[in-house]
């Protein structure tokens, strides 16, 4: 064998090592978890959520996901994301969905307030209906965070929070009291 077809083979040894190793490291980069693709997905379909306030990586996800499920129309899904079980979550999200729906397709802002590591109060600020919607989100049965849907009667859905602000932050995202 000659010194240029041993270098070829060299070569094309090293290529394929290169190749191999770039597939090895793409495959263990890669995520196959359903709920990583799916939040990805609903995050480049939406308006971006504008946040006043110190939400937690837990807080503001649910946050996110309530305002995606009341934009889609989903109420299935706004349900799910309940912090308990049973109760009145689908009665909850179809109301908010009613009450709250054109307002979530449009830019939305979260108001955060007080710390956020097991339970947080949040207004969300409706821009093209100057509508707004006071909400809990709090570490549920599962330890996962959730949204507080207790609010079966469709007047007390569509209530808007008499002591929030006008806009947001406009308290120093505190809650009111403290």
């Amino acid at each position: 064998m000659g010194t240029a077809e041993a270098t070829r083979r060299t070569a094309g040894r090293r290529a394929l090592a290169l190749a191999l190793l770039l597939g090895a490291v793409a495959t263990g980069c890669a995520s196959d978890d359903r709920t990583a693709v799916d939040y990805q997905g609903d995050y480049s379909a939406h308006e971006p959520l504008r946040v006043v306030g110190y939400p937690s990586r837990g807080s503001l996800e649910v946050v996110q996901k309530t305002v995606w499920s009341l934009a889609d129309g989903d109420a299935d899904a706004l349900a799910g994301l309940a912090a308990e079980d049973g109760g009145p979550a689908g009665a909850t999200a179809r109301n908010w969905l009613a009450a709250f729906g054109k307002g979530a397709g449009g830019k939305v802002t979260a108001d955060f307030y007080d710390e956020g590591s097991t339970r947080q109060v949040v207004v969300l600020y409706f821009e093209e209906t100057g509508q707004k919607k006071d909400l809990e989100v709090r570490i549920g049965e599962d330890d996962a965070w959730g949204v507080t849907l207790a609010e079966a009667d469709p007047a007390e859905a569509r209530k808007q929070p008499a002591w929030a602000p006008a806009t947001p932050g406009a308290t120093g995202s505190r809650s009111p009291g403290n």
